[in-house]
């Protein structure tokens, strides 16, 4: 006998950043409040990978919002995304504003439950949810992949959470003197904060190969890809465990 495992996913459209971004939401088997995770993407935007990722958060039990940036786009030109991504990585009110729009939809989902929500964040996404942390969000966790990012002078005081970030060595985009200015900032306000580099790898590492040009330096690494989702994962069960669910929201057993 097994248990099956039912996940419902819709679209939701939503404004934010003068575009009408369209995320993936993933619920977990069930009617009750369960704790809830945002799921931030990388700069190129959702694609089947990204939504996977808010999938198997469901799967594990949580409901999960993965949200957009570039209004239902994804950018197969890596300099026309990085034309996207750059002024929208040096503008934190406007991560902030597609953040909090994201995390408004999360948190009128009736499955939410809006005491329990974790953030976590591949590339520029996870750089809009370190800006949430920084503009005082209360998350449980934050998790980020390729985004060590820093913000204002004094604003890292106001993150709540724990934060875990992981990095490529060998990533171009954010080196050694990226990761130093991140953890100095962390450390200079109290975060309790960690930093894991994956030896050998490449910025997007995380991420399998597409069809479709990249910049130099950017590679998939899947011994560290998996490595990177479960440290996400024990992330997660550390500051977001999940509760059994009531015995009326359990999934009939199937043979």
């Amino acid at each position: 006998m097994t248990t099956a495992i039912t996940v419902t996913t819709r679209t939701v459209e939503y404004p934010a950043d003068g575009l009408t971004m369209v995320g993936h939401l993933a619920l977990p088997a069930g009617s009750g409040p369960r704790p809830a995770v945002l799921v931030g993407p990388e700069g190129t935007g959702l694609n089947d990978f990204q939504r996977s990722r808010a999938d198997a958060l469901a799967e594990l039990g949580y409901v999960a919002l993965a949200f957009d940036i570039n209004g239902g786009r994804w950018f197969t030109d890596p300099e026309e995304m990085m034309a996207h991504a750059m002024p929208l990585l040096a503008d934190p009110d406007r991560m902030r504003e597609i953040g909090h729009a994201a995390l408004d939809v999360l948190c009128t989902e009736p499955r939410t439950d809006t005491q329990r929500i974790a953030a976590i964040g591949y590339g520029t996404g996870g750089a809009i949810l370190l800006e949430l942390g920084r503009d005082g969000v209360e998350f449980r966790a934050i998790g980020t992949v390729n985004a060590l990012t820093t913000g204002r002078p004094g604003e890292a005081a106001r993150i709540t959470c724990p934060v875990w970030a992981g990095v490529g060595s060998e990533d171009p985009i954010m080196p050694p003197v990226q990761r130093e200015a991140f953890a100095a900032e962390m450390q200079s306000a109290g975060v309790d904060w960690r930093l894991t580099i994956y030896g050998g790898a490449q910025h997007a590492f995380h991420h399998p190969p597409v069809n479709q040009a990249v910049r130099p330096g950017v590679g998939h690494h899947p011994q560290h890809a998996e490595r990177a989702w479960r440290d996400v994962v024990a992330l997660l069960t550390e500051c977001l465990p999940l509760e059994a669910p009531a015995d009326d929201e359990q999934d009939l057993p199937s043979s």
